[in-house]
């Protein structure tokens, strides 16, 4: 057991790693757990859960605006593997700043071109993958084989970066007739749906319990089926205490975003008068979302002096964050190894309020000029 004292009145800033649970949603689990069934149970008890299942699957479409199949998943990064591994699609394209739930399925797709901002590049034209050069020969037999396969090319864009907040103007895209597959897991609950063919939502994003998400499909023919539940997309007993508190979370979600865009932008001045650089601060970033580099500290010296002072946040996305390597995301956007390794995400909650900010920003500040003295 450590022994480093930790400040016993905690600020928690790193919401984009995951969110605390909404008493609504706490409530709705309970509820479900007192009530639980099998859905797939053909006897009354079973029944009655089915209706509860789907009654809430109709209400989770309904809060996100969205008019296609959702099937259950235990996340987002369920769902974006069978988006991505199993879509009847051929060429698959993604970006190198998607997270890591993506890269990981997606080793030999092809990449787009990303500005300063992470911003694809427009019409999308894609190159090798890092690493990788290609002949002529070698894109015209990629070419013939998509062709042969009849497929349309899946593009997989992330709708909000979750290191930089930066929000993927996806409708400018010109992707002509490919499939568009977006991850919406920091965007969903907060902004409206982007138009896409399949997209991905994890409720712990959200105010949800951990352990469930959904992917949201445009037509079912688009997924190869695999058998067992949820229509026959994905096997395993529904989680429906969950599925309840992630239904409740979002129709609870209230418009807050005002109020985030308020502290995120004292949180940018704040960080740039004491020296310190906030990473895309042109692009149109989610206000829920913002990175900052403080020159001359490592982001783990950052992390680690955060922590004792009673605060929580992250260095890149939490997924990644222990592996102590320069974020993928601002290597793709230009940003070198040392610079990288300075910077820390602060993501905010419904929670945070003025005071939250403030202190933040006197030990962001005590620390900069330790840094720099």
């Amino acid at each position: 057991m450590s022994n480093v004292p930790l400040a016993a009145d905690r600020l928690y800033l790193d919401h984009a790693a995951t969110t605390p649970i909404l008493p609504q949603a706490q409530a709705a689990m309970v509820a479900g757990m007192g009530q639980w069934a099998n859905p797939s149970s053909p006897h009354g008890d079973g029944r009655a859960a089915r209706a509860v299942l789907e009654e809430a699957r109709a209400r989770i479409a309904a809060a996100l605006g969205w008019n296609g199949p959702v099937i259950f998943t235990s996340g987002a990064s369920e769902a974006i593997a069978i988006a991505l591994t199993r879509a009847k699609a051929g060429r698959i394209v993604t970006s190198p700043v998607e997270h890591d739930a993506v890269l990981r399925v997606t080793k030999n797709a092809d990449r787009l071109a990303v500005d300063r901002d992470g911003i694809v590049s427009t019409p999308v034209r894609p190159e090798p993958v890092e690493g990788q050069s290609f002949s002529s020969d070698e894109e015209d037999r990629a070419s013939t084989s998509s062709a042969r396969t009849d497929a349309r090319d899946l593009l997989a864009v992330q709708h909000v970066n979750n290191e930089t907040g930066v929000i993927q103007p996806l409708e400018r895209i010109e992707r002509g007739a490919a499939l568009l597959f977006a991850d919406c897991a920091q965007s969903a609950g907060k902004l409206p749906l982007p138009d896409a063919d399949m997209i991905a939502i994890s409720a712990h994003k959200f105010g949800g319990p951990p352990g469930i998400g959904a992917l949201l499909v445009r037509d079912l023919a688009l997924i190869e089926a695999s058998g067992g539940q949820e229509q026959g997309y994905r096997a395993g007993t529904e989680n429906l205490p969950a599925i309840l508190a992630m239904a409740a979370a979002l129709e609870g979600t209230d418009d807050w975003l005002p109020r985030a865009a308020a502290l995120r932008a004292r949180l940018d001045a704040g960080v740039e008068a004491a020296g310190g650089t906030v990473v895309a601060k042109d692009a149109p970033r989610i206000p829920t979302i913002a990175s900052y580099r403080m020159p001359g500290l490592s982001a783990r010296a950052q992390l680690i002096q955060f922590d004792l002072a009673g605060i929580s946040v992250s260095a890149g996305s939490a997924c990644s964050s222990g592996s102590l390597k320069a974020s993928h995301v601002l290597r793709a956007t230009g940003w070198d190894d040392e610079a990288a390794s300075q910077v820390v995400r602060v993501s905010l909650g419904p929670q945070n309020c003025d005071s939250d900010v403030d202190r933040f920003l006197d030990v962001w500040t005590a620390m900069a000029k330790r840094a720099n003295a």
